[in-house]
């Protein structure tokens, strides 16, 4: 299974790099700060779509999307949220604490717009960075490969 990862794109337009990529993936996972009813369209028209709200989120997109989500995805459960909820300023922190008491194979956050790929434990932490915010270290998305019972995870610099 191969999933797809976005986070941050905030109503801007997504590179048609990335677009063209997420037409041949199992998944799209976006986590969060969409902001528009017409982003969130276009990435379902691409592929199925999970998708959790960020603080960003125009009122509509609250009401329909969830603050954080568990995918079952080939028996690895993926764990999704934004990571601006929480105690701390750090979206990887949030990310952990989020999930402290579900067991997770792979956490997916954003918040930052800086990618990272780290493990904590035995348990994978992801975010892609964002594919269109000129501010950012680098523009990036994310592949998740799950396959015969192991996860490939890899950033994609733009």
């Amino acid at each position: 299974m191969i999933l797809g990862i976005l986070a941050d794109t905030h109503s801007l337009n997504i590179p048609s790099r990335v677009v063209e990529r997420f037409k041949t993936v199992d998944l799209i996972v976006h986590a969060g700060d969409i902001c528009d009813e017409a982003t969130l369209k276009q990435l379902k028209a691409l592929a199925p779509l999970k998708a959790v709200q960020g603080n960003q989120e125009e009122s509509a997109l609250k009401k329909e999307l969830p603050l954080k989500e568990i995918i079952v995805c080939d028996n690895f459960r993926v764990g999704v949220t934004h990571g601006h909820i929480g105690e701390s300023r750090d979206a990887l922190k949030n990310a952990v604490a989020s999930f402290k008491n579900d067991k997770i194979n792979v956490v997916i956050f954003g918040h930052s717009h800086q990618a990272v790929k780290d493990h904590i434990g035995s348990t994978l932490y992801f975010n892609p960075g964002t594919p269109n915010d000129s501010s950012a270290k680098f523009l990036s998305y994310g592949l998740i490969i799950i396959n015969g019972g192991k996860v490939k995870a890899e950033i994609i610099k733009i």
